[in-house]
């Protein structure tokens, strides 16, 4: 589905691209993707001179999912000392956080195609765990314990 952007990016940046086909919801629950994306980086890291790349170039881009994961080996790769730092990430509409969809950003965009409030919970579940079996739960912020949501307050807040 990625294939023409991907093509876009590379010739527009004079850049490298790959595109990592990992396994995909609700069939491979989580962590399933993050795997694929972790192991194809470190794979590329490891071998960078085979593919002719600079590694205080390599940069990790994702969108929806595809950020989340991106974000997440990010963070992952971020101590290591035995492979390349990542120069850096970019983040298209990614999926960070699951503990509140009532904030501001979700209720102001709600209902604007294609990602609605609804879908968006939806999409997260199947991610996560395969099913929806608890969407009006996640939807009105009641699958968070309170101690939960006091303790990540900071970062994730209408403030």
């Amino acid at each position: 589905s990625h294939e023409r952007i991907c093509q876009y990016i590379a010739k527009e940046s004079g850049s490298m691209v790959v595109s990592v086909g990992y396994r995909l919801a609700p069939e491979h629950k989580y962590p399933a993707a993050y795997e694929d994306c972790l192991n194809a980086t470190q794979h590329f890291l490891q071998h960078l001179e085979h593919y002719g790349v600079d590694p205080a170039r390599v940069t990790v881009c994702g969108d929806s999912a595809g950020g989340n994961l991106a974000a997440a080996v990010s963070q992952t790769l971020a101590g290591r000392s035995d492979l390349p730092r990542l120069r850096a990430q970019i983040l298209i509409y990614p999926g960070l956080q699951a503990l509140d969809f009532n904030l501001p950003s979700y209720q102001q965009n709600r209902g604007v195609p294609l990602l609605f409030r609804e879908r968006a919970v939806f999409y997260s579940l199947q991610y996560v765990q395969g099913n929806t079996s608890n969407l009006e739960e996640v939807l009105e912020g009641s699958h968070i314990p309170p101690d939960m949501r006091l303790k990540y307050r900071k970062w994730v807040s209408p403030d």
